[in-house]
């Protein structure tokens, strides 16, 4: 089934806009992928549509050769533009064979997913309203909650601050009570001895984790503050090669990861996935795109006996989201039913997609206060009841 097209559509998402990718084929099924960037739009964009001529031809079905045909054809570089791509041919193969795509990972352990929310908390960094959206999460049936209660710190954090996010997550953990999982984001923002202090100051709470405390790239930075606190530190988002999972858990400290199957691809993904398992570590993929990557992950964990918790962002976006995408499947009571629709079961509305163009205020800005509201700077304020943006 040969590829005899590829296009590329960018959804203007207040916060991130997503990038798609679409493959067309001589046989009419079409696949598709997700490129979105971190904080980046048009470089993944121009990144798939340089792709294209190395894929145009191409057979559909043989979704890792091809990844590899575009891995040495960029001097063994590796691109989110290059793991769509491969996420599309998956999705053409299941469709091709009229199966979801577990089925060509070897089936499936569970029937469905355990999630945890996150994305609930666009409002004002106040305790009172971060507890009154975690209530309302768990209301909805949500039994874990992922938040980053700590501003735009960046390697340190000014002692009224601090002093804020300590109260956050403890207005939180009250709210929500002690059978929710809560898991804190601190989104690579500190310095070791910062991470340690903060890590500690919040053990009493008994988080679930907490997510790259220091540099992604520090690997030792990460096994030093695992060792000093006594909440389990998680990481992996930011890899992109499999040498580095096997580093950071061969040092036995480490035992939950978070690879990001929209950057490495769902070939190398689930190579992580088995280093993993070597080391008796658990699997919670990274998932901050589009719904699209629900889906996706929802059957690369289902595929895995080393799966732990699945990240969804899909309660807290705009309502004409499914309107662009749809077969995602949705959260009930704190849990995702694995689909068995073909492919990925996931479809994009072109015609509704131009109807929500890429933006240059699109993109949240970590490091500087007020980004919690996922507003541009000039529309950001400390006003409250901006829970739906």
């Amino acid at each position: 089934m040969k590829i005899v097209d590829l296009k590329t559509f960018v959804i203007g998402n207040p916060w991130k806009n997503w990038v798609f990718v679409k493959l067309y084929t001589d046989e009419g099924i079409t696949g598709l992928g997700e490129a979105t960037g971190g904080l980046s739009t048009k470089p993944q964009q121009a990144d798939v549509e340089e792709l294209k001529r190395h894929v145009i031809g191409e057979d559909a079905c043989q979704p890792e050769r091809l990844w590899y045909k575009m891995h040495k054809a960029r001097f063994l570089g590796q691109s989110v533009g290059m793991s769509a791509i491969e996420q599309a041919c998956w999705d053409i193969l299941g469709k091709s064979l009229d199966v979801p795509v577990w089925k060509l990972f070897g089936g499936k352990h569970r029937d469905k997913l355990r999630v945890y929310a996150n994305g609930w908390y666009q409002g004002p960094r106040d305790p009172v309203f971060f507890a009154e959206k975690a209530a309302e999460m768990v209301e909805k049936g949500y039994t874990a909650l992922k938040f980053d209660p700590f501003g735009g710190a960046y390697q340190q954090i000014e002692r009224e601050s601090e002093r804020l996010a300590i109260d956050i997550v403890r207005t939180v953990r009250g709210a929500v009570g002690a059978n929710v999982d809560i898991l804190i984001e601190a989104h690579d923002r500190f310095t070791v001895t910062n991470a340690i202090r903060l890590g500690r100051k919040l053990e009493e709470f008994e988080p679930m984790w907490m997510e790259t405390p220091v540099r992604t790239y520090d690997l030792a930075a990460h096994l030093e503050v695992a060792r000093a606190i006594k909440i389990p530190v998680v990481l992996g988002e930011g890899f992109r090669n499999l040498r580095q999972f096997a580093d950071l858990l061969s040092a036995r400290v480490i035992d939950i990861v978070q690879p990001e199957p929209m950057s490495l691809g769902p070939s190398m993904a689930r190579k992580v996935f088995a280093i993993a398992q070597t080391y008796e570590a658990l699997i919670a993929c990274h998932q901050a795109q589009s719904p699209f990557c629900t889906a996706m992950n929802a059957h690369l964990h289902a595929s895995i006996p080393n799966f732990l918790i699945q990240e969804n962002f899909d309660d807290s976006l705009e309502p004409w989201t499914w309107d662009v995408l749809s077969g995602v499947p949705r959260v009930k009571n704190g849990y995702l039913t694995v689909p068995d629709t073909p492919g990925f079961g996931v479809e994009l509305n072109e015609e509704e997609a131009l109807k929500h163009p890429y933006s240059d205020k699109h993109f949240l800005r970590l490091f500087e206060e007020g980004w919690e509201t996922r507003r541009p700077p000039e529309e950001q304020n400390n006003g409250r009841g901006m829970g739906n943006l």
